[in-house]
């Protein structure tokens, strides 16, 4: 297991095959809904309406995807609670739905490490992370994160092999892993492939510190303004995906679930109040019995003065 110092392990405290400990579980409750959707505006339809859920052949009530997508990495982030910044995510699989009352947990594995050129004085490497979260109903998401975290000396040189974004999964290959639900009466968006959606609704970051503690961030560059070189709080990359997810259930209202990332890169930094701008290009379609599967590519960009572009997101939704 590695073996972290008191406020998060560095760069050389990582050894490739050994678990991060882990962070609690985490019971998901109709609160935790609510206060996901207060943070991102996410309109979710099968999550804010129990009614609907049952109409297309679900129970219970379920926990927002998103939500649980992000609680799942704050879990893993024993491991970089000294993150320099998450650089990107690859071959994220959502293996099901969960419902509200089931309780989360997380397993994080070392992977791998790299050795990055230093900056400012500062020796750092990233560090790639496997992860597989679980909840009462058996495994519930698997995917890998690569972090950029700093050294604590200068080390030996560390020179694993590590990917970049995974290449996109074929739509037909994520087909048998559905629940069997009746998509029909959701509303259908029909949308051509090569066509670029600008949500009109642009939306600013707040509450940024308040997310990552709902989800148990535990890197400190998003509690504390003072270690961001700009000297502004860096907000959770996650929680510029999170406000694109919300985008995309405007643009896409019908949808059902999200099956699949292809990946999720944070391309610049974002802070607090800055105001964000998503586009949605439909690059795939696999038709499917009361159904289809749709690959975005989905864009976040700040509009205010900001770093430019800040997200490239490629989802995989089951929608109608």
């Amino acid at each position: 297991m590695v073996q972290p110092h008191e406020l998060g392990p560095f760069f050389e405290d990582f050894t490739v095959g050994a678990e991060v400990p882990p962070l609690p579980t985490l019971t998901l409750t109709e609160a935790d809904n609510s206060a996901y959707r207060a943070i991102t505006g996410d309109q979710h339809a099968l999550t804010a309406d129990r009614s609907l859920l049952a109409a297309v052949g679900g129970s219970g009530a379920l926990a927002n995807p998103g939500l649980v997508a992000h609680v799942s990495v704050g879990q893993t982030t024993n491991a970089t609670r000294r993150a320099i910044a998450n650089l990107y995510y690859r071959s994220v699989r959502i293996l099901r739905p969960v419902m509200l009352g089931e309780t989360l947990r997380t397993t994080t594995t070392v992977l791998g490490k790299r050795s990055s050129s230093p900056k400012d004085g500062q020796h750092r490497g990233k560090v790639w992370l496997g992860i597989t979260t679980a909840g009462d109903d058996g495994e519930a998401i698997r995917y890998e994160r690569c972090a950029l975290v700093p050294a604590h000396g200068t080390g030996p040189e560390e020179t694993d092999e590590i990917p970049g974004p995974s290449d996109p999964t074929a739509l037909a290959d994520l087909a048998g892993g559905l629940p069997s639900w009746d998509l029909s009466g959701l509303t259908r968006t029909d949308w051509t492939p090569g066509e670029v959606r600008v949500d009109p609704l642009r939306d600013h970051v707040d509450l940024a510190a308040p997310f990552a503690r709902l989800t148990f961030n535990q890197a400190a560059v998003h509690r504390d303004r003072t270690l961001p070189a700009a000297g502004r709080r860096l907000v959770y990359g996650g929680h510029v995906q999170a406000l694109a997810q919300a985008s995309l259930t405007r643009i896409l209202p019908g949808a059902a679930l999200i099956v699949a990332w292809d990946g999720c890169d944070h391309v610049g930094p974002a802070f607090e109040d800055d105001l964000l701008e998503f586009s949605h290009e439909l690059t795939e379609t696999h038709d499917l019995d009361g159904g289809r599967l749709l690959r975005l590519s989905v864009t976040g960009t700040t509009v205010d003065g900001g770093a430019g572009e800040v997200l490239r997101w490629t989802p995989i939704v089951w929608a109608p």
